[in-house]
């Protein structure tokens, strides 16, 4: 086998034992297959059927249409979406990629130039797969998604996952259903710290990668450098001589083009410059996948029925679906199956199939039966959960399932108790909230629910603030009042020394403009980071910092006003290491209400000279609610915000009119979440966030803290 080394945008042989010098190993650089004559995939199903409102997708349409062209014979040939095709015409690949690097926006090209969104009103959207409401909001991926297209008289399934460290379990549940990864760099970034996680976990599972480097056609890409540094990504994390063979594409999923050829790449850019249209389409990146992409292994005729769930959907028509991969046999409509207990094996449910489909574009297509290298959703079995196997009665043992990495921080869910509770909010007990916990820890295997039935209030284990945002969010708009507890890091026992604590870190990668660099390195030194690297990278400086979880807790704020908005910063999980000590103080003391009312502009201008306030005149206070910070570090501060001015015939109300108070911006989840001191809570309401104290009485609270324990001896696991 030969390597290669890029050099001036070109690939030397290298004799293979060279890649151990930092060579990388040559892959095939041709595509199999001619494109389309006209640039586009045409496609066409037909007679397939679609089931009714299909969850986190849009509405559907009576049929769907399309025709496959073959390149090669220069003849129309067609496939039918809802039938069972040979295994060999079956390729099932997920993209993956660090947070906003274009993996969704690459997915809407592959959808819509193959014509799988052809007749739905998806054709005129973008990011159609993020059809969540906190995802088109937010701008990112936070489910994995599942779809399919037909190109070629192949059936093409692709799994798009979230970019987002916290939302890490749902990429290393996909990995089981595909048989290789497509993995989407930024030409301009490079390689990033999700970059690095999502690849550990392909190669860890023996995919080879087919690489893209995304948006070259930006003024800052930097295609020979972000080249090498994949390749130094790559053998860092033990890639085998098959993997660093990966073929790279070079693509503009905005502007829908994709390419091997650094010569074309010229040619689109020069194009775009012009204002012309570039005359390319993604075909060159589907006859990759069909040519780089193995087809699925398994037995189809003489084996039982077996499929591993790896995601739940709920559908008002058919109740809970169950979306996997068949690892054997068949399955058709009327079938009786089982569902097995993913550790014990156990039988959970019997039941039978009533209902087989698969996704192509935004819609569901029933099936009548399916088989092995399907990606197929299942109705039948409302008891199943996440990890299960489903399978035929003359199957006994669970499938393997791949187990998540653990949560590293905690939360506290309990029903809201303050003055202010259920003015605003549908569900307000504790039962209702544990339920909806619960219904959401089938589904995210990343979460944890801890209930130790002492207590109302249920523990919540994550990834990171963003994922346990995202589930408060989402609560929230369901109508649930809720009091939550600020994040904690959850220690360990090192096994090998009962006495030692471990705490996890994380692997930070920060892009901030020179002249802020100083102080970012400055803060995350006081954090216990370790910087292990300082690079150029374009006109930023590339900061890789090896940190403990508790240092960027409440971090997120504080860069945002450092790098005045510019800065960039990405983080995921690198492992359990010694506890480091203690930190430094980074969050002034707060001002604490004593009184129940309205807050008047009179009172709060006479406390703002103290501080920062977090409440407006006219907005309702309670005792021990936090309307504010201090200015100067210490002990809390009593405050009262409801005091009015005593009116007279001296003192007239009028006067008033001239308080100049400071504007309060409204709180964000995840600002909250990052800002609030250990001993305070978050009351969220449908449409209010609030900050208190856990003890709002002032006698218990000062009682309470002389007694506190560490966080260590709270949430050692």
């Amino acid at each position: 086998m030969q390597s290669a080394l890029r050099i001036a945008g070109r690939r030397l042989a290298r004799p293979a034992h060279a890649r151990f010098a930092g060579v990388k190993a040559l892959g095939a650089r041709g595509l199999s297959g001619s494109a389309c004559a006209s640039g586009t995939a045409l496609l066409r199903v037909s007679k397939a059927r679609v089931v009714p409102e299909i969850p986190r997708t849009l509405p559907t349409v009576s049929h769907l249409q399309s025709r496959v062209y073959s390149a090669e014979s220069g003849a129309q040939g067609s496939i039918d979406l809802g039938d069972m095709i040979p295994m060999d015409r079956i390729r099932n690949v997920g993209i993956i990629a660090h947070v906003d690097h274009g993996k969704t926006t690459l997915v809407d090209c592959l959808l819509k130039q193959s014509g799988a969104l052809s007749g739905s009103n998806a054709m005129q959207e973008t990011r159609v797969m993020d059809s969540n409401a906190l995802e088109k909001e937010r701008g990112i991926t936070i489910l994995s998604k599942v779809t399919s297209l037909a190109y070629k008289d192949h059936r093409i399934n692709i799994i798009d996952t979230p970019g987002h460290a916290d939302f890490g379990g749902e990429v290393e549940r996909i990995l089981s259903m595909v048989d290789s990864v497509v993995l989407v760099v930024d030409a301009s970034e490079g390689p990033m710290a999700q970059t690095k996680f999502v690849l550990t976990k392909a190669l860890a599972r023996g995919l080879n990668p087919l690489v893209v480097l995304n948006k070259v056609d930006r003024p800052t890409s930097r295609t020979d450098e972000v080249d090498s540094e994949l390749l130094e990504l790559f053998l860092a994390l033990g890639a085998s001589d098959e993997q660093t063979g990966y073929e790279i594409m070079y693509a503009s999923a905005k502007e829908g083009w994709c390419t091997d050829s650094m010569d074309k790449v010229s040619d689109y850019v020069a194009a775009g410059a012009s204002g012309q249209k570039a005359d390319g389409s993604m075909v060159p990146l589907l006859d990759a996948i069909i040519a780089r992409v193995p087809p699925p292994k398994g037995e189809r005729e003489n084996a039982p029925f077996s499929m591993l769930v790896t995601q739940l959907e709920a559908n008002s028509y058919l109740g809970k679906c169950a979306l996997g991969r068949i690892t054997s046999g068949t399955v058709r409509v009327g079938d009786k199956i089982r569902v097995l207990e993913p550790e014990t094996g156990s039988v959970k449910e019997e039941g039978k199939v009533t209902k087989l489909f698969l996704r192509s574009g935004v819609q569901q297509v029933e099936m009548a039966q399916a088989g092995a290298g399907d990606v197929v959703s299942i109705s039948g079995v409302p008891s199943v959960s996440v990890n299960s196997t489903i399978a035929g009665p003359e199957v006994t043992e669970p499938l393997e399932f791949i187990p998540v990495d653990p949560p590293t921080i905690s939360v506290t869910f309990s029903v809201n108790d303050s003055p202010l509770a259920g003015r605003e909010g549908t569900h307000l007990t504790s039962g209702m909230i544990r339920e909806r916990l619960r219904r959401e820890a089938e589904t995210n295997v990343a979460l944890q629910i801890v209930d130790d039935g002492k207590s109302e209030a249920l523990e919540v284990r994550g990834r990171g603030e963003l994922q346990l945002s995202v589930l408060i969010e989402t609560m929230r708009r369901e109508g649930f009042e809720l009091s939550v507890t600020p994040p904690r890091v959850l220690f360990k026992r090192n096994p090998e020394d009962k006495r030692a604590i471990l705490e996890p870190f994380e692997e930070i990668t920060i892009d901030v403009d020179h002249q802020s660099s100083g102080t970012v390195i400055e803060k995350l030194t006081r954090r216990k980071g370790e910087l292990k690297s300082f690079t150029d990278v374009a006109d930023k400086a590339r900061l890789v910092f090896h940190i403990p979880t508790r240092g960027l807790l409440g971090y997120a704020s504080e860069f945002k006003n450092d790098t005045h908005g510019t800065g960039v910063m990405n983080h995921a999980f690198l492992r359990y290491d010694d506890y480091v000590g203690a930190f430094e103080k980074t969050r002034k003391s707060s001002m604490v209400c004593l009184s129940s009312g309205t807050a008047t502009s009179y009172a709060l201008n006479m406390i703002e000279p103290r501080g920062r306030l977090f409440v407006r005149n006219g907005d309702e206070v309670y005792p021990g609610m936090v309307v504010g910070e201090l200015s100067k570090d210490g002990s809390d501060l009593e405050v009262n915000p409801t005091k009015a001015k005593q009116l007279t015939n001296i003192r007239a109300a009028g006067k008033d009119d001239a308080i100049r108070l400071t504007p309060v911006k409204p709180w964000s989840l995840e600002e909250v979440i990052a800002y609030i001191n250990p001993d305070e809570a978050i009351e969220v309401t449908p449409t209010q966030i609030r900050l208190r104290k856990q003890i709002m009485d002032p006698t218990k609270r000062k009682q309470l803290s002389r007694k506190r324990v560490s966080d260590i001896d709270e949430l050692l696991d």
